[in-house]
């Protein structure tokens, strides 16, 4: 199987597997426990922990565990419920780990507004700024959207959020490790990741919280995590995060580099074949490797399947069911026509990929295509 879906979930890169082994074999003992097994394992935490915060120019008091990017929404979120002011500004492409949460936390007296998107699927600053009632107590925007590879200019919408004293959080899981991401630069007050979209584990992940920046529980018990985040953290896990961290930001401009050559190649290639294709986000402002494409008259359902049985995967710009295609809400909210909608693949390629690897997926794409 040739693996091109490297923003649903990426490998485990073989140095963070080393590490995660390693940890799981020789310390095994409760971070919370006093004896000698105990405090080795709470000094792997606070290392990884220390780790993480200096790749992205945090402190290390700013990290907290958690069990996944969508953990870290819902800790941000759900402290809303527990606010004063309770409206939040969104997006209409948010990840439904935003969205759906936003729904559920409604008979809270949680409202909230979502901003209409560019046919890019950026979000406009001044929109935002329109969209602040007297009590706002949280913008919520992505960095990088999850379908098409849009990098939202974060900067600005942050500065309107600022100027307003108004919170910022931002689900960042599809940036780390693709744009450069600095918590200096970007001065919001929370950032969500999980490790599994960097070459690292499933089932962990971690939110920057600014110091000075105010968090409610989501789980409760002991007291990890700065009693933030009840529960005994997952160390050979928490370890496999910080080195994924670490190697997703020493390596980046290489990465980012050799994903730039093979959408360069996957490109050519589709227009050498002559193959009908529309290619969705911004041209410019974007992360590199990650292609939303609309092959015209063809039904991404049946794209993928064929590609599927041919030992390619990728992903679908739509959620599939039985029989029927449903159109991305995240296209939809772009503008895209539905024919368009329900013709496009999300095309994400990683770090193990090579160049001769694409064009045998376009040479795929083209046989099915040209029949």
């Amino acid at each position: 199987m040739l693996y091109f879906d490297h923003s649903a979930t990426t490998p485990i890169h073989p140095d963070v597997l080393a590490k995660i082994q390693s940890v799981s074999q020789d310390h095994f003992g409760n971070p919370s426990s006093i004896h000698s097994s105990g405090r080795k394992s709470r000094a792997i935490l606070e290392s990884a922990r220390r780790t993480i915060a200096e790749s992205i120019h945090a402190e290390s008091s700013e990290i907290v565990f958690t069990g996944s990017g969508t953990e870290a929404n819902n800790a941000v979120l759900w402290s809303m419920a527990q606010r004063e002011k309770r409206h939040v500004i969104t997006s209409m492409v948010e990840h439904p780990a935003v969205l759906k949460v936003l729904q559920k936390l409604e008979p809270f007296g949680v409202t909230f507004t979502a901003l209409s998107v560019d046919s890019h699927g950026l979000v406009d600053p001044k929109e935002l700024e329109k969209a602040i009632q007297p009590d706002t107590g949280l913008i919520s925007i992505m960095m990088v959207n999850n379908e098409v590879g849009t990098i939202n200019p974060m900067a600005s919408l942050v500065k309107v959020a600022q100027s307003k004293g108004i919170p910022f959080h931002s689900d960042t899981v599809q940036a780390l490790g693709k744009t450069p991401l600095s918590a200096k630069a970007i001065h919001a007050d929370y950032f969500s990741f999980s490790a599994h979209k960097l070459y690292g584990p499933k089932g962990v992940g971690f939110l920057f919280k600014r110091k000075g920046a105010s968090l409610n529980p989501l789980i409760l018990g002991g007291s990890q995590e700065s009693n933030l985040r009840a529960g005994t953290e997952n160390v050979p896990g928490i370890a496999g995060l910080a080195e994924a961290v670490r190697l997703a930001t020493a390596r980046l401009e290489n990465r980012r580099n050799h994903l730039s050559e093979l959408e360069s190649i996957f490109k050519s290639e589709m227009a050498t074949d002559n193959i009908d294709v529309v290619y969705n986000g911004h041209p410019d402002y974007r992360v590199p490797g990650v292609i939303s494409a609309s092959f015209q008259g063809q039904r991404s359902d049946i794209l993928l399947a064929k590609l599927d049985r041919q030992g390619f995967a990728v992903s679908s710009g739509s959620a599939c069911g039985s029989g029927s295609v449903e159109p991305s809400p995240v296209l939809a909210a772009m503008g895209i026509s539905e024919a368009q909608n329900i013709s496009t693949l999300r095309i994400s390629f990683g770090r193990g990929n090579s160049s001769q690897e694409v064009k045998k997926l376009v040479s795929a794409i083209s046989n099915i295509i040209h029949g």
